[in-house]
């Protein structure tokens, strides 16, 4: 099974962090951004991730490195120009497109969850339809795109953008699941699939939704990323399987890198992630902020 990751944006929402390093290599919880993806895609099977690349490649190649330590092939597709969230599959197709006729993944690369791709995957096989796209369900569903769908079913009926009254409250997570057969709907041209594809394919009976279980978040802003850490920080520690910090020092969600040192004094957390080689000085206070790799510090500094 396959997967393609859209990376080629700008990212300019989350300058200046993006300023020096493409979006998917921003660390988010002490490790690259993308890397939450590609780990939760090899954990369900796929054995190649393709990354749409645009802005800056030389530095996204460098992910090839982590193929041996995943065990999961990574190839790249470059885009010469911007093609939106649709054009990229058609450039694509040779790497995705293979004998087995199996599904393939797509997935936008600053959405952060508990990827519950397993369950997408018998999702897209009991409707038999041809494309699964996951959605969220929302507070405020007038300042979004709404996917009009039927309850029992997932069929999507139509697409409503920013209603003005109440439609539904479900949008589009970013997390879609497709037949090989919708990359035959697609031109290779700057094209949007959320405009122009799945509209077409919900015409014709044959898109479906899943609700998204647990939390999700689109970090692709930094007021958004700090929600996003919160969220992810809470479901790691409801895992029984991972183990946040604690300590004298720590109040609530923390996590510290184990090549982080913090000094004496130090009140840290809620909401913390701490990278790796950090040096956190004498009585520090931090909350609700993420201190990336190489930062020090400075004693009795306060981030509340």
């Amino acid at each position: 099974m396959k997967a393609l990751i859209l990376v080629g944006g700008l990212g300019t929402r989350l300058r200046p962090l993006t300023l020096s390093v493409p979006k998917p290599l921003v660390e988010f919880a002490n490790k690259p951004m993308i890397l939450h993806q590609i780990e939760a895609l090899k954990a369900i099977g796929v054995t190649e991730v393709v990354l749409a690349i645009n802005y800056q490649p030389e530095l996204m190649l460098n992910l090839k490195e982590f193929e041996k330590k995943l065990e999961i092939k990574i190839t790249f597709s470059q885009e010469t120009e911007p093609l939106g969230t649709a054009g990229p599959l058609a450039l694509a197709r040779d790497k995705l497109i293979d004998d087995s006729g199996e599904p393939f993944f797509v997935l936008n690369s600053d959405v952060i969850s508990e990827y519950p791709l397993k369950q997408m995957v018998d999702f897209h096989k009991a409707h038999g339809g041809e494309a699964s796209i996951m959605v969220t369900k929302v507070d405020e569903p007038s300042k979004y795109g709404v996917v009009v769908m039927e309850e029992t079913t997932g069929k999507v009926e139509r697409f409503v953008e920013k209603p003005k009254t109440f439609v539904g409250n479900k949008i589009n997570a970013g997390i879609y699941l497709l037949n090989p057969s919708v990359i035959d709907r697609i031109e290779l041209r700057p094209t949007s699939i959320e405009k122009e594809v799945f509209p077409k394919i919900a015409a014709d009976n044959k898109l479906y939704a899943m609700v998204l279980p647990g939390f999700w978040m689109d970090i692709g802003q930094p007021r958004d990323y700090i929600a996003g850490l919160r969220l992810y920080l809470d479901s790691l520690r409801k895992k029984s399987s991972t183990k946040l910090a604690t300590g004298p020092h720590i109040v609530g969600n923390v996590l510290v890198d184990e090549t982080a040192k913090i000094g004496e004094g130090c009140l840290i957390g809620p909401d913390v992630a701490i990278g790796p080689g950090c040096i956190v000085e004498s009585g520090v206070r931090l909350s609700r902020c993420s201190v990336m790799s190489g930062v020090c510090i400075k004693q009795h500094a306060l981030h509340i």
